[in-house]
């Protein structure tokens, strides 16, 4: 059988855009880059195997059986791995502190704190990671973090959601947001709504969904991953300034479910995102592994009780979600496609320095030093600021505290800041 040959494709695949489809076209992939970098995902070991001689298939063709496809069950474990380059924060330890967050949204510190969902997916930030993933339509998922000292689960089944942490025995309670009685209960946050966020197959989507004429989209020769037979997409920048090489993604030949993405810098060396199966099954789980009862000993904890204090403690402070979202009105997106930049404005100091004699005792002086340490100080028609860069997403803060970033270079970021000035 012949091998696919590559086959590009730019703005459109065969179809018209609708105006929502351009609005995702232009701001998507920057966003799926951007969320993906700072939630969680890595790298998996190489396709395994010996690449299948399977049909020829048209990029158009490859892209519509990925969208076309709706699998809801399946269970399988996904090997999870990322190399972004992120500096270690001083003062950031492991576990409940870290990140913030607290089981059903309470506050930090909380008597589940080593249990809070919102904790434990941060993890996934950096280094490699064994999940082992189960779902069954949109009310039944469980996803499970392996390490080599404890084991990590949440499990949704229905209203029930449990989270629970053998490392400290602690399981946390909580129950799915549901309108009323008969309504399918929505996995709450921090918990996937559905276990594909937690798999290749959101990642592929979000970045072919935000494809266009800024994009080459070709399919590269086909796969054994899982041990099922895939296609190879290759989906790559057209933008000079974006920090994206290439994005990888193995399509399963028979159901095309997304069975492992790769997204590689254009600095080259390992991927900074990838994630893939190491087996899968597309058969119902059974029902028992969606049911979870606490081990005996363990420490039970009533997650929605401790969300209801914590708003009750932050009383008028704590912000409604219309006042979360009117905060954001501040940020804009320039630019188009892979070289999209989201920038909040800015309207006193920007960040402190190390070398800011004022500034140079306590913790101020030593925040303003580590800054100094990891960001690059640059010049423009804008002012001052400092750039912070990782493998993938970059950083530029003015003087004056406007914030530009993206997945771009340097370059491209100063270049937009002296633009706007």
């Amino acid at each position: 059988m012949p091998r696919n040959e590559p086959t590009e494709v730019t703005d459109e695949w065969g179809g018209e855009r609708s105006p929502k489809r351009r609005k995702a076209v232009r701001y998507g992939v920057p966003v799926a880059v951007a969320g993906v970098s700072a939630a969680m995902i890595g790298l998996v070991p190489a396709f395994a195997g010996s690449a299948p001689d399977l049909p020829k298939i048209s990029a158009q063709d490859l892209i519509a059986k990925v969208a076309k496809s709706d699998v809801q069950q399946l269970s399988g474990t996904v090997r999870v791995t990322t190399d972004l380059g992120l500096p270690s924060l001083p003062g950031a330890g492991d576990g409940a502190g870290a990140f913030g967050g607290a089981p059903g949204g309470g506050a930090q510190g909380g008597d589940g704190a080593s249990a809070a969902p919102q904790n434990k997916l941060m993890e996934l930030a950096s280094g490699a990671h064994t999940l082992r993933v189960a779902a069954d339509g949109p009310e039944k998922q469980r996803v499970s973090i392996v390490d080599k000292a404890a084991e990590y689960s949440l499990v949704h089944n229905g209203k029930d959601v449990w989270a629970y942490d053998s490392g400290s025995n602690t399981a946390v309670h909580s129950t799915a947001p549901g309108e009323r009685s008969g309504k399918q209960h929505r996995a709450p946050e921090g918990l996937p709504k559905d276990l594909k966020t937690a798999t290749p197959q959101d990642l592929a989507k979000q970045a072919l969904e935000a494809a266009g004429d800024t994009t080459s989209v070709t399919v590269d020769g086909t796969a054994k991953v899982a041990g099922r037979d895939a296609y190879q997409l290759l989906i790559k920048p057209k933008q000079a300034g974006s920090t994206v090489g290439s994005i990888r993604v193995a399509v399963d030949a028979a159901n095309g479910v997304p069975l492992k993405f790769t997204l590689t810098p254009k600095s080259g060396g390992a991927a900074a995102v990838d994630v893939g199966y190491t087996n899968v099954d597309f058969a119902k789980p059974a029902a028992s592994t969606f049911s979870f009862t606490p081990p005996k000993g363990a420490k039970v904890v009533n997650g929605d009780k401790e969300h209801a204090t914590a708003q009750r403690g932050h009383g008028k402070d704590a912000p409604s979600r219309k006042e979360l979202a009117k905060d954001m009105d501040g940020l804009n997106v320039i630019g188009k496609g892979w070289t999209s930049i989201a920038t909040i404005k800015g309207d006193g100091p920007g960040l402190p320095s190390g070398k800011d004699k004022d500034k140079a005792k306590g913790a101020g002086g030593d925040v303003g030093k580590f800054l100094d340490s990891i960001g690059d100080e640059v010049n423009g028609k804008f002012g001052s600021g400092r750039v912070f860069s990782t493998r993938l997403v970059n950083a530029l803060v003015t003087d004056n505290g406007t914030v530009y970033v993206g997945a771009v270079d340097k370059q491209t970021l100063i270049n937009a800041a002296n633009a706007a000035k």
